[in-house]
């Protein structure tokens, strides 16, 4: 198997030395390893090219297809043999919405980890349209995100709904009120997240309402925004509120609920629609629903994300 590994990735990179490096593995092994086939076989597989690379003889790929096909077959079933047992393990490429993956998936990880030591996750944050290229890619298993703009092939499974809050510095007159309306908060000056779909959600909950609201600062920067609120340019609005409300600058921040029935963000599970769910993916989802439920989700004060109706609840 070690052989033909070898031998179909220096057909795909048309190189022994890149296929070394690819592997990797030292270029020797490339050769010898691909010389014994040629042995066994008794037949020649490549054409050497001098500071060319190679090429395959008509021989050598029918044979590249044959051994390409059986490679993916091994991976199969080592892969569902792994999943006879009852030990989860593997690699979970696990995405993230860029505004959220400092709150949430870090510890969100951590967590699945520990009750899985097999699994390693490899994380990544990414804007929204990264993330939907990524899952068509291969490049993640899953993604952690809000329903925004959700195409037709991905799939999305809503964890809990998110409210709007406006955040102000901590001295502000209105940050000791229970609820702020969307009429008062269009007067006032507002620092942007200027992200797309981010941007065009807060435009949507004041055109809701019949009002615009008044930029006065814009940032593409969670983080800027937060320190620009903390120092009296304006006031924000967020729906992933964090455990602690401190600006990085160290200055106090408060959050206040916004009055009415403003569309709450869902918070969800983003996956590919045409990709089978795996043992390992479906392990995390089940972990991010029992978070959920016990009102435990990383990251999130208690009481900030509220249950939904699963059976209600739109699945894309």
């Amino acid at each position: 198997m070690r052989q033909l590994e070898y031998f179909v990735t220096t057909c795909e990179t048309g190189s022994i030395t890149e296929a070394a490096l690819t592997i990797p593995v030292a270029q020797s092994s490339v050769s010898a390893a691909i010389a014994q086939l040629e042995k066994a076989l008794g037949v020649q597989l490549l054409i050497r090219h001098h500071a060319q690379g190679v090429s395959p003889t008509p021989e050598g790929r029918r044979f590249a297809e044959r051994a390409r096909a059986l490679l993916q077959e091994a991976g199969d079933l080592e892969r569902f043999a792994s999943e006879l047992t009852d030990e989860l393990s593997g690699v979970l490429d696990l995405g993230c919405l860029v505004t959220l993956a400092p709150l949430i998936t870090p510890r969100l990880a951590r967590d699945f980890k520990a009750r899985n030591p097999g699994v390693h996750v490899r994380l990544s944050a990414s804007g929204q349209q990264e993330i939907f290229d990524l899952l068509r890619e291969g490049g993640l298993s899953v993604a952690v995100t809000y329903d925004l703009d959700l195409e037709r092939d991905i799939a999305f499974e809503p964890l809990a709904a998110l409210p709007p809050y406006a955040v102000f510095p901590a001295d502000h007159p209105l940050a000791a009120a229970d609820s702020v309306g969307l009429r008062e908060l269009a007067g006032l000056p507002l620092v942007l997240l200027d992200l797309p779909h981010s941007r065009e959600y807060f435009y949507s909950l004041f055109q809701a309402a019949g009002l615009r609201p008044t930029v006065a600062q814009r940032s593409r920067n969670p983080e800027v925004i937060r320190t620009l609120v903390a120092n009296d340019f304006g006031y924000t609005i967020i729906n992933a509120r964090p455990a602690t409300e401190v600006a990085l600058d160290g200055t106090q921040l408060r959050s206040v609920r916004i009055d009415g029935e403003p569309r709450a963000m869902l918070l969800g599970l983003a996956a590919l629609a045409a990709a089978t769910s795996t043992r390992l993916t479906e392990a995390f989802a089940q972990h991010c629903r029992d978070l959920i439920a016990a009102e435990e989700f990383p990251g999130l004060p208690p009481g900030a994300a509220q249950s939904i109706d699963f059976s209600a609840a739109t699945q894309r």
